[in-house]
């Protein structure tokens, strides 16, 4: 592989402007896409295999007029102080302004709550329901607009109006946070390479990358139907990876020309040992990210799946741009070790650099490590673990309004229906009976209304009109519990359970859906997939990294960091945004259950970005190592030339992570936290702490692969030992390097 990588890049150094040309026409063709692409139509939230879903399926196969996905809107009134809804004047005002919104031509229906039983028993409190013909998604900005008119001339009439409900739901905001993780990627970048140049290209080439793959996915939106969140995340992953993949390559370049070599014979070598890693970091992410579709959640698929997509153009913009630019940029980019004239560099200051001998400060650390290897090691492993406590204390949802901050309309419409009407109101129950098996429908939809009022933790069953065929009908049951509490669950299994003996009885089909039934059931299948997936990914990864170690215990030490930093950065999203430690550091307004889809998809994307500097640092021990070296050492050299870019490379994940913790919407909000966090506790403590002190004390050993793996397993040459025996036609040619 490294030789096929050298040619590579070579060939895109020689031939950039056809390579720069390909890239540009490639973003130009996405962004034109984008552009005349339609509007992202109904994003659907299916969970495939459970019985939440299997009532919604069966009310829109008995119900086809109720337009089942349609937004709604809860607009709640309240009276003024010393007040009833039921005074003349103020019920004139509700029923204007009901009246208002019937008007709207995606306007389904709207139930008036005196003719609906829609005010609360001290008379306070009072709401409308709104059904429109379409998903939240499709409403047009007109709609959102008609609500909210309606609802400010009742609040000029003297009422308290809020809005609830996914009718007013919007694109999520990043903020001003985003623009900043990128800056202090760019100051990173600088720092790292001396020049301001150098420090550009990994910038450009990753925007350009995440260019290319959020431009696609928003002209694929319509047709694959990709959530608000899709763009958003694969955006946030690929820019994090487009940069250290970037950063890998240009570093390793410079390196080459320290050595003397030619500008094309660097970039040759650049992208054959540092483009190896580049390429296998890539495939674990990959790997991690598809794998997601095992848990058979379509949202999630599609998530890994665009993030994947941009993670593997990160890479090939990587192998291919990034030599095509070096060969732009011609001597203006300096060897290691020498800065920009511009930021106080020059010859003469990296010669007195070079001759004073003084180690750098990876080497340093390293050669610390090695020393006592044991107490690193506890330390490490301790630290990790105490932070990885709060995880035991996990709890699961899926957001809803009760989940948004208290200065947004929705949040106080959720609280008044649960101030007028019980906390169980904003998670009401629907229980679908299928009486299209039962001798008389009727008496089977009576008796299971009779059945449910009468269980424990029910504050009220309110049963609907069966369909038209009268075959089937719905009975609405109001919990008295909030609903992400544990009773608001048990009655969910409660009614499942006695609807098996209905079934028996009577021969109908008793079904629970409703929000609250569906994240119930969404966390119990994340659960049931978390352990088949961690199989999957962590063993297709662990097979790769035998291949690229040709060892057995150093994949085994990667996998098992893995765990604890995950385990770790999981413990510190439970304390932030469930028990709201540093909360308002953090902008989490409102503490709760952490976003059901949040361990899974951290496992995915953190193992992958784990492996990266695994694969990243590791690879120079290993090259040390067959080169000669005893394992101690080459774990010394391996920080030598690995440490301070592996460091840059993850401070500026961390700073582009960070990024989205300004995010208005709190699963990225979560994800940006959760993320930065985990890059943090595996890089900075897994990679450069652990890592070297369990190397020092397996010695030998951590290299170790039986005879016949050896012999079964290709030779894919991440180590470049394919270029050595190529010869150095390049090295020596000084003139060209000189700057």
């Amino acid at each position: 592989m490294a030789t096929f990588l050298y040619k590579l890049g070579r060939l895109a150094f020689r031939r950039r402007h056809f390579v720069a040309l390909i890239w540009v026409a490639l973003l130009t063709l996405a962004g034109v896409g984008a552009a005349s692409a339609p509007a992202a139509g109904s994003t659907s939230f299916s969970i495939p295999g459970t019985e939440a879903q299997k009532a919604f399926d069966l009310l829109e196969q008995r119900f086809p007029g109720m337009s089942a996905d349609g937004a709604t809107a809860r607009v709640v009134f309240k009276a003024p102080a010393g007040h009833k809804m039921t005074d003349a004047a103020t019920k004139a005002t509700v029923e204007k302004t009901v009246q208002e919104l019937s008007t709207g031509s995606e306007v389904a229906s709207v139930a008036d709550p005196y003719q609906g039983h829609a005010v609360s028993k001290d008379g306070t409190i009072a709401y409308a329901s709104v059904k429109y013909k379409v998903s939240g998604m499709e409403l047009q900005d007109s709609s959102r607009d008609a609500l909210k008119s309606a609802a400010q001339h009742a609040r000029d009439a003297g009422l308290t109006v809020e809005i609830g409900g996914d009718a007013l739901s919007a694109a999520p905001e990043t903020g001003a946070t985003e623009v900043i993780g990128i800056g202090i990627a760019a100051v990173v970048l600088v720092i790292t390479f001396g020049s301001l140049l150098a420090a550009g290209l990994p910038l450009l080439t990753a925007l350009i990358g995440v260019g290319i793959g959020v431009s696609s996915i928003s002209a694929l939106a319509s047709t694959l139907d990709f959530g608000s969140t899709t763009s958003t995340l694969a955006s946030m992953i690929g820019l994090a990876v487009g940069i250290d993949y970037a950063l890998f390559i240009v570093s390793r370049y410079r390196a080459e020309l320290a050595e003397g070599r030619t500008r094309e014979d660097a970039a040759g070598r650049a992208v054959g040992t540092a483009g190896s890693a580049v390429v296998f970091a890539g495939l674990t992410v990959v790997i991690a990210l598809v794998g997601l579709s095992v848990v058979n959640i379509p949202m999630l698929t599609k998530m890994g799946i665009a993030a994947a997509g941009t993670v593997a153009i990160a890479v090939l913009i990587a192998l291919t741009m990034i030599p095509a630019l070096l060969g732009y940029a011609g001597r203006r980019i300096k060897p290691a070790g020498r800065k920009s004239k511009l930021l106080g560099g020059g010859r003469a200051k990296a010669a007195a650099k070079a001759a004073s001998g003084k180690p750098n400060m990876g080497t340093r650390w390293a050669s610390f490590v090695v020393r006592r290897p044991v107490a690193v090691l506890l330390l490490g492993v301790v630290g990790l673990g105490a932070a990885a406590v709060p995880a035991a204390s996990l709890e699961l949802g899926l957001p809803d309004d009760g989940s948004q901050p208290v200065s947004t309309t929705q949040r106080r419409a959720y609280d008044l229906l649960s101030e007028g009407f019980g906390p169980g109101f904003n998670g009401p129950l629907t229980a679908v009976v299928d009486g299209k098996d039962a001798g008389v429908p009727g008496t089977a939809f009576d008796k299971v209304a009779a059945e449910i009022k009468g269980m424990k933790d029910v504050a009220a069953v309110v049963q609907s009109k069966p369909n038209k065929a009268g075959d089937t009908a719905t009975i609405t049951v109001i919990p008295a519990s909030k609903p992400s509490s544990t009773q608001t669950e048990d009655l969910v299994h409660a009614i499942r359970d006695k609807g098996a003996d209905i079934t028996s009885d009577t021969g109908a089909k008793v079904l629970v859906t409703g929000s609250t039934a569906m994240n119930i059931d969404v966390s119990q299948k994340l659960n049931d997939a978390l352990v088949p997936y961690l199989v999957l990914v962590v063993g297709l990864a662990f097979l790769l990294l035998i291949v690229v170690f040709r060892s057995i215990l150093v994949p085994l030490k990667a996998a098992l960091g893995f765990l604890l930093s995950v385990l770790a950065a999981l413990g510190a999203v439970v304390a932030v945004f469930q028990w709201g430690w540093l909360s308002g550091l953090m902008g989490v307004e409102q503490t709760g259950p952490v976003m059901s889809m949040m361990p899974i998809f951290m496992v995915g994307v953190v193992f992958g970005l784990a492996m990266d500097y695994e694969v990243f640092l590791v690879t120079r021990m290993r090259e040390a190592y067959v080169h000669g070296e005893k394992p101690s050492q080459a774990v010394v050299t391996g920080f030598k030339y690995g440490a301070r870019v592996v460091t840059a490379a993850a401070v500026i994940m961390i700073a582009v992570f960070s990024g989205f913790i300004g995010s208005s919407e709190a699963m990225v909000k979560m994800i940006g936290f959760g993320l930065a966090i985990a890059v943090f506790f595996d890089a900075f403590i897994v990679r450069m702490a652990l890592v070297p002190a369990v190397l020092a004390l397996l010695g030998k050993r951590a290299w170790w692969l039986p005879k016949w793996l050896d012999r079964a397993l290709p030779n894919v040459d991440v180590e470049g030992e394919g270029l050595r025996t190529a010869g150095d036609a390049g090295h020596g040619d000084k003139e060209l390097v000189r700057a």
